[in-house]
């Protein structure tokens, strides 16, 4: 019987000898060695890119299996396509041809699988042998088809360094052609609500949320004022080491942060040339961000903008006088909770209670009894999960009076661009400023 399932599997590259741990898609003819292949070709990708990119394939193949008789590769990948837009089930008789029972998925959902498939199809068609193999191949773009790719170029190379270097001519080529199996476009949202966990609850959740017959937790405080009084992101707090984390030499009893690139930051011990190679020599773990999603250890990295040629960026908390509490917090913590091994075979700043790196998934769950316990429901939409507090902290960087690159900076994106969903206002900031002007002409 057809199937198409995820397996871990150990991949060596003959050429370099490297040998990486993959998600694979095992069918009933065995792994998928070409999806293989190309995923040990970007392994600089993400973790989760990785994932999705499986996931994707296998959908496809579910639905390939489903299919009756030949059918062409583009009419089937339209075909997918659409069954994903609208599911498979046929609810006027209650039951799925296709055996599938596929529900509707968003278009963002399904542009990004539709993204994963022809990312990886272009990837064989650049392989020997494969040249005509293009499941999504390119066609003569409508004028309106061209117009729009028009857009999205000028958009794209607008704040890009150097973009003058690019040929036009090969814009001119790239432009004029679209997709035989395009996306779907997503209907434009702008969100009036700024999901922020609310500031008037702050410390009630650090000072009674985050503590059990009357002892705190000193761990789970700071990581999250990390967030909340730092901007930082909760998938950062994992790749922190104790020598991260200072007294600053220019203003005494405040915190010097610094967050190093997991991979590539600069190592605690000189004789290293990374990070990378400190872990892998030093101790028994390895990059967090290398770890697969499915091991407890694994911890993101969303490509955060560094300042410093060391490989990191500096924490600036806000309002500044965290800055200090939060050094006299990480004392105790270090003082009274943080647990060492015996062997000292870690230098990550955060640990559990028999002295292991502390998880994604254990502040996850700590965080969610903190905040019902302190009366309020945890919810995305209520901006009440982990990572309402970076919206906190962008919402706060705006009334402060901060400039768009002033915030860019301090949250540490790429793009100026990025931080717009932090700062835009609601419609009720539009309206007190609105009678703040009319009061003044009255």
């Amino acid at each position: 019987m057809p199937f198409a399932h995820k397996v871990q599997v150990r991949y060596v590259d003959v050429a370099s000898s490297n040998v990486y741990l993959l998600p694979a898609v095992y069918t009933e003819m065995g792994v998928v060695t070409s999806h293989l292949r190309y995923l040990a070709w970007f392994s600089y990708k993400s973790e989760s890119w990785k994932e999705k990119s499986v996931f994707s394939l296998r959908l496809l193949i579910a639905y390939i299996n489903s299919m009756g008789g030949e059918v062409r590769v583009i009419d089937l990948l339209k075909s997918f396509t659409r069954s994903l837009v609208t599911g498979t089930i046929n609810y006027d008789r209650c039951n799925d041809p296709t055996g599938l029972f596929w529900s509707p998925r968003s278009t963002f959902d399904v542009n990004n699988i539709l993204f994963h498939i022809t990312h990886y199809t272009d990837y064989l068609a650049r392989q020997p042998g494969y040249e005509a193999n293009r499941i999504n191949p390119f066609l003569k773009a409508t004028g309106y088809e061209e117009r729009l790719n028009w857009c999205a170029y000028y958009n794209k190379n607008a704040n890009v360094f150097l973009n003058h270097l690019k040929k036009r001519g090969d814009a001119y080529l790239e432009n004029g052609r679209t997709r035989a199996v395009a996306g779907y476009r997503d209907p434009k949202i702008d969100n009036d609500k700024v999901v922020k966990f609310p500031d008037d609850v702050m410390d009630v959740l650090l000072h009674e949320g985050f503590s059990s017959s009357g002892k705190v937790s000193y761990k789970y405080q700071l990581m999250t004022m990390l967030m909340n009084y730092g901007g930082l992101r909760k998938s950062e707090l994992f790749h922190l080491y104790v020598s991260d984390i200072t007294v600053h030499p220019e203003r005494m009893n405040e915190a010097l942060v610094r967050v190093y690139h997991p991979e590539y930051g600069k190592a605690p011990l000189p004789i290293y040339k990374n990070r990378r190679e400190y872990l892998l020599a030093e101790t028994h773990y390895k990059p967090r961000n290398t770890y697969p999603l499915s091991e407890r250890l694994h911890a993101g990295w969303k490509g955060a903008l560094l300042t410093s040629r060391a490989g990191f960026f500096e924490v600036i908390f806000n309002p500044p006088s965290m800055a200090k509490t939060f050094l006299s917090v990480w004392v105790k913590y270090l003082k009274y909770q943080r647990v060492e091994l015996s062997d000292n075979s870690h230098p990550f700043a955060f640990t559990k209670k028999d002295g292991g790196p502390e998880t994604l998934k254990n502040f996850q769950r700590a965080h969610k009894r903190a905040v019902e316990k302190i009366g309020l429901e945890c919810k995305k939409e209520l901006g009440t999960t982990e990572h309402g507090h970076r919206h906190a902290y962008g919402y706060r960087a705006r009334k402060f009076g901060l400039s768009r690159v002033e915030i860019q900076k301090s949250m540490h994106h790429r793009s100026p661009e990025s931080c717009l969903v932090y700062i835009k206002p609601t419609n009720e900031d539009i309206r007190e400023r609105m009678r703040g002007i009319a009061d003044e002409d009255a």
